[in-house]
């Protein structure tokens, strides 16, 4: 299961923060909610691209000696499943969304340069998940006559609607991908029973 890690502040201490493992450790298991401390369980590594950054992150995980599962800190500017950071898919989907840019023109926009494709895909879901974090963020913010999802995040903040949703609601910025509950954990769906 992944939580967001309370940390706000550049990569650079990011990375630097990650030495000491007492440091954000969750005082409870968010999956079985037994009430003792976490224990330090290492790390895992993912791709992330920024505006100034394209490289390697470590993520730091925990175990829950109670239920035997594991627990990662996900930084604040990162999206569960997606490569891109929060920020360069908030820049993207201002430049093509609010400003009307054509995607090419607004893919130059959100650095790394990115291919066609990835804009359309952005767009796509986040049109697809728009009512839904409409309702959700109406709790952060007040609602507009015709509920707009970009204009809402906007005046929230990126980070701070992206930690209430993904904390709080567990809502996933872009829609969780299929095959993925919630939770962040793979959902199994069963074929009908054969007709004997």
């Amino acid at each position: 299961m992944q939580i967001l890690h309370p940390f706000a502040g550049s990569l650079q201490q990011y990375a630097e923060r990650l030495a000491d493992p007492d440091c954000y450790r969750p005082g409870h298991c968010p999956q079985c909610h037994a009430k003792q401390p976490l224990t330090a369980h290492g790390f895992y590594t993912r791709t992330l691209i920024d505006a100034a950054f394209d490289g390697i992150i470590r993520v730091r995980r925990y175990l829950c000696q109670a239920c035997r599962r594991t627990v990662s800190l996900l930084p604040e500017f990162v999206l569960p499943y997606l490569r891109s950071s929060l920020m360069v898919i908030a820049m993207f989907l201002i430049a093509r969304l609010l400003r009307g840019q054509t995607i090419d023109g607004a893919a130059l926009t959100a650095p790394p340069p990115m291919p066609y494709q990835r804009g359309q895909f952005w767009i796509r879901r986040f049109r697809a998940q728009a009512q839904t974090l409409c309702a959700a963020l109406a709790a952060l913010t007040q609602p507009t006559p015709a509920p707009d999802a970009l204009a809402m995040l906007q005046s929230i903040g990126w980070i701070a609607a992206h930690r209430f949703l993904f904390a709080g609601v567990r809502c996933h910025l872009l829609g969780w991908p299929r095959g993925l509950a919630p939770d962040g954990r793979r959902a199994a769906f069963s074929s009908p029973a054969a007709p004997v």
